[in-house]
């Protein structure tokens, strides 16, 4: 006997999918269709997180290779792109959220107490994935923000799962230690962490660099205080707190002392890859850098836009979960994940003041 051949509906589970929006009350007859509304729209949210999860992880798994061959960076980009344009398409939905307006919300909004969008366990998950430092996390209702998730998980079945989940997640290797690491491995001017004098490489690369940076400021105090008619020393002071910067920046002084080694390799690689970007070589993974970039901008666009939902609808109200609400939000955004992707770009020079490249032919497509 052959199977029925298979159909849209079977293929989906559109019966078990369509019977989901019930609330509380398992009851979709009992509830008001602006609760129905709400409903729908964030269970789509938590489908986009489900799909984005996976890509993250494709992308971080290609990425974690010992070895990562030049034609596998596409792969990883591919699924970086996709992850970016489902939380662009998730910040776009929120124009559907906001047809609720504020005495529609608040007509149900009372039900939904101590629940909140704070205990989407695949937003936590996604965040840990990608690599969030957890001492970044705002306090949540004055208390550790995932602390608060395991409270609530021990008296539902289903947070146990959504706990289990993030202990999960937090065992995992991130996006953002895959991509340190790929990024150490970098040849910066044809060396390699493998080479006897790499270190010594990449520090005259480093030291190279921030004297063409100093070279390029020279002058622009003045420029900027005659076109403005000023006084040049405030911009003189700002440029060199700038330069300072950078080379707390590019020599790592702002992590533990046994840090430094590597992570000043790490960001020699980032540097390297963004000055060179136009040999055959760096093409792919310069728009790997982007890629994750545009990835994070995309996150923090969604928190941007979800905190002005929050405020449209409810105002400055305390959050049903007990948080500041909007302020809470808008603490979330202001945190960057890929922080040394984000730093780079403040130091980054126009190509005819970079220094001179070395092993060019290094960085060429074999023929």
């Amino acid at each position: 006997m052959t199977s029925p051949a298979p159909n849209y509906w079977d293929y989906l589970k559109l019966d078990r999918l369509l019977g989901l929006q019930g609330g509380l009350e398992d009851d979709e007859g009992k509830l008001l269709s602006d609760e129905l509304h709400f409903i729908v729209v964030h269970q789509a949210f938590e489908l986009w997180f489900k799909l984005c999860l996976r890509e993250l992880r494709e992308a971080r798994d290609h990425l974690a290779s010992e070895r990562v061959p030049e034609e596998k960076i596409p792969r990883v980009v591919h699924h970086l792109r996709r992850g970016s344009s489902i939380l662009e398409l998730c910040v776009d939905q929120f124009r559907v959220m906001e047809t609720l307006t504020p005495q529609d919300f608040l007509a149900f909004r009372d039900k939904l107490i101590p629940a909140s969008g704070f205990q989407s366990f695949q937003l936590r998950e996604l965040e840990l994935v990608l690599g969030l430092d957890e001492q970044l996390r705002p306090s949540y209702a004055g208390k550790d923000p995932l602390d608060h998730i395991k409270q609530l998980a021990e008296t539902s079945p289903s947070g146990q799962l959504a706990w289990q989940r993030i202990e999960a997640a937090r065992q995992e290797l991130s996006l953002k230690e895959a991509l340190r690491e790929w990024l150490y491995r970098t040849p910066v001017q044809g060396k390699g962490p493998a080479d006897g004098d790499d270190e010594e490489t990449v520090s005259r690369f480093l030291s190279d660099y921030l004297a063409a940076l100093r070279a390029s400021s020279e002058g622009k105090a003045e420029r900027l205080a005659a076109a403005l008619n000023d006084d040049p020393g405030p911009f003189r002071e700002r440029i060199e707190e700038g330069l300072r910067a950078a080379e707390r920046f590019l020599w790592a002084q702002d992590v533990p002392e046994g840090e430094r080694a590597r992570m000043r390799r790490v960001r020699a690689g980032v540097l390297f890859i963004e000055s060179y970007r136009e040999l055959p070589l760096l093409a792919w993974p310069r728009l790997l850098i982007d890629t994750v970039v545009e990835l994070e901008e995309q996150l923090v666009l969604f928190r941007t836009r979800h905190a002005r939902m929050v405020e449209r609808i409810i105002g400055r109200r305390v959050g049903t979960g007990g948080s500041s609400g909007v302020d809470y939000l808008d603490e979330t955004a202001r945190y960057r994940i890929f922080d040394e992707l984000w730093a780079v770009r403040t130091i980054l020079l126009p190509k005819t003041a970079v220094p001179p490249l070395q092993n060019a032919e290094q960085y060429g497509f074999v023929r």
